[in-house]
């Protein structure tokens, strides 16, 4: 108990601090730009146009909402990891005291082998879909929050009036909105990331040399950014699709088609090129081909 009351209290002092530049994210993941392109360099020191980078856009936003702006939608983003780390750790322990084995259920895998790696990626999995299914509204919640900015609406002005607007007009299936492209983008995620390690481990790292464990430790941390930017596109599908059609402007026409399911707004996404919008903050490049409407605040 005191360890997942440590890493809620962890979790949450994480949360605050990068919520600013979540927040940035969804809005440039939607589309929106209301800052015009300017002339910069590149990593190679050439001069291109570039659109606003992550502390451009922060001042924009304090500009107009104060330095509290900011942090829109960061209450139910509390509330989704607090509850979110106790469902993980619940579920993980019941998994562990369960002996639960995917692989080899009749003997205990060896640390370090495939089978232990199956195992407890599996186990990992369940816990994360749990939690991830659990925490879902409050996701919704946070990212109709932040993409009220686009349009200035109050639509959404606090998590219980959040609630009820939803289910008042989408029913129970609105706090699900996005759910399989993020559950599909987790496991993914997760999946390539313990394989890959586990291999590089096993074939590319000698376990005679000095400080073996730091380089495990940092072949896992590289894999894990591997596996995040693999997957990348279903986050920024869910996301969209967490928003879409639900009476912002943020998530309608011209920021967004309305999709009927995720696959038509994946499909969408791969057709215009914008399957990586938002993945970066930094040294961003105009979209190819794409005209800037000033007065709209977007590229079309």
């Amino acid at each position: 108990m005191a360890e997942t009351c440590g890493q809620v209290l962890l979790g949450s002092g994480l949360t605050i601090l990068s919520h600013p530049l979540m927040y940035i994210k969804v809005l440039v993941q939607v589309g929106h730009e209301p800052l015009p392109p300017t002339l910069g360099r590149n990593l190679f020191g050439r001069q291109v146009y570039q659109l606003p980078g992550l502390f451009a856009y922060a001042k924009h936003i304090i500009k107009i909402d104060g330095k509290s702006g900011l942090f829109k939608g960061l209450t139910p983003r509390l509330c989704a990891g607090t509850i979110g780390t106790i469902v993980h750790s619940k579920v993980l322990q019941k998994c562990q005291d369960e002996k639960i084995e995917i692989w080899g259920s009749s003997q205990k895998a060896e640390d370090g082998s495939l089978q232990h790696v199956v195992n407890e990626t599996t186990k990992e999995m369940i816990a994360r879909s749990c939690a991830t299914i659990v925490t879902h509204p409050f996701h919704v919640i946070t990212l109709r929050c932040m993409v009220q900015f686009i349009g200035r609406e109050a639509k959404y002005s606090g998590v219980f009036d959040s609630i009820v607007t939803i289910y008042r007009e989408e029913g129970i299936l609105g706090f699900f909105a996005g759910l399989i492209p993020r559950l599909l983008g987790d496991i993914l995620s997760l999946w390539i990331c313990n394989m890959l390690a586990h291999f590089i481990n096993t074939y590319a790292i000698d376990d005679s040399t000095s400080h073996t464990g730091e380089i495990k430790n940092c072949s896992q941390a590289v894999t894990g950014f591997f596996a995040s930017m693999l997957t990348y596109p279903f986050v920024l599908v869910s996301n969209l699709m967490a928003v879409n059609n639900c009476g912002l402007a943020g998530g309608l026409p011209p920021y967004a088609a309305i999709y009927p399911n995720w696959l038509h707004c994946w499909s969408h996404l791969s057709r215009e090129g914008n399957m990586s919008r938002g993945n970066s903050l930094f040294f961003r490049k105009l979209p190819a081909g794409k005209m800037y409407a000033i007065e709209q605040k977007r590229f079309f």
